[in-house]
């Protein structure tokens, strides 16, 4: 009896370990699609429905060099804004972009949707990515 019942324990713990680590896989295509919630509220006034920019004033997302160039400074730029000139596909923009208080999720979740919506498919940013920059 008591060897059934460290049986049952065992697997019990077993399919428990590997449903939590399902549960913890990151899923890119939920990502974009919540990303696209938080691109609307907060990006898409300067950067346009798809991320084209408004000329000589918001760079564009869309097929962008400098925003595929740096993961990292992306992040950055989302957390904590852009000052000074930065030159986007060869063009150079001067106007302030002021950070956001978003979530590491939320960081994300936008930069899922604007590197995979706008610019093909690219490697996922995950949220403990965003954490490991914030620090």
């Amino acid at each position: 009896m008591i060897k059934f019942y460290l049986y049952g324990l065992i697997c019990f713990s077993s399919i428990s370990f590997f449903s939590f680590q399902q549960k913890q896989k990151f899923n890119i295509e939920a990502s974009i699609a919540r990303g696209k919630e938080v691109y609307n509220t907060y990006c898409m006034s300067c950067h346009q429905d798809q991320g084209t920019g408004i000329e000589d004033i918001y760079p564009p997302l869309a097929k962008s060099d400098y925003l595929m160039a740096d993961k990292g400074r992306s992040i950055i730029q989302t957390l904590y804004g852009v000052t000074g000139a930065i030159t986007v596909n060869g063009k150079v923009y001067n106007t302030d972009m002021m950070g956001f208080d978003l979530s590491d999720q939320e960081v994300s979740d936008v930069l899922n949707y604007v590197r995979n919506s706008f610019n093909g498919k690219s490697a996922a940013v995950t949220p403990e990515e965003v954490n490991a920059v914030r620090k």
